[in-house]
């Protein structure tokens, strides 16, 4: 098992735990596609791990890996134009004042339209696989605003995620840039179009 297999492991079991302690607050389901809609920054180790699941994907089903290619394709192009960072590489600068409002109505190209699912379900990022427990950051505890309508304070944090595995994504995230001479924050579409 890869180290980032590890952590992806660990990430899903941590998540699985918060989920279970949401109880009906939780309304994640397949064709909930919210958390899909808008661009997102993803790591270099994310865009990796996107990337080795579009070339299994390939094998697999390779219309379908030619479709996400597509959407990929036809996203970068119809975001270049005000993309916030650098539109070559992909890179992106979460500092630049357009970030906040870019692209908020852009699908994400791993995204199946006509079912509502993740073609690379298995390969997503891990802002992904964590969205829709409580999960605390800089700002405090967050939540999906489909999910925990209702619910207490107390409820809340009673199901925050357990994110005692960050450093080591982190780690990880620092091998793999080092290793790809590439770092910086990016996007799903354009870790996907890269070639």
């Amino acid at each position: 098992m890869t180290p980032d297999q590890q952590l992806v492991q660990i990430v899903d079991a941590a998540t699985a735990d918060a989920a279970s302690r949401s109880g009906h607050w939780l309304h994640c389901r397949l064709g909930c596609t919210q958390c899909c809609i808008g661009i997102f920054s993803i790591t270099q180790l994310d865009a990796t791990r996107l990337r080795t699941g579009l070339a299994a994907l390939d094998l697999e089903t390779p219309e379908k890996a030619a479709a996400v290619r597509r959407r990929a394709a036809d996203s970068v192009r119809r975001l270049t134009p005000g993309f916030p960072g650098n539109p070559v590489t992909g890179q992106l600068d979460e500092s630049d004042p357009r970030y906040d409002d870019f692209a908020n109505d852009e699908p994400c190209p791993a995204l199946d339209p006509a079912t509502g699912a993740c073609d690379l379900y298995a390969a997503r990022p891990i802002t992904c696989r964590v969205f829709g427990p409580p999960i605390r950051s800089e700002g405090g505890i967050g939540v999906c605003e489909l999910n925990f309508d209702g619910a207490t304070e107390k409820e809340i944090f009673a199901a925050e995620l357990d994110t005692t595995w960050s450093t080591l994504e982190s780690t990880l995230n620092s091998e793999t840039e080092l290793a790809s001479g590439t770092s910086g924050s990016t996007t799903v579409a354009w870790a996907l179009a890269k070639p």
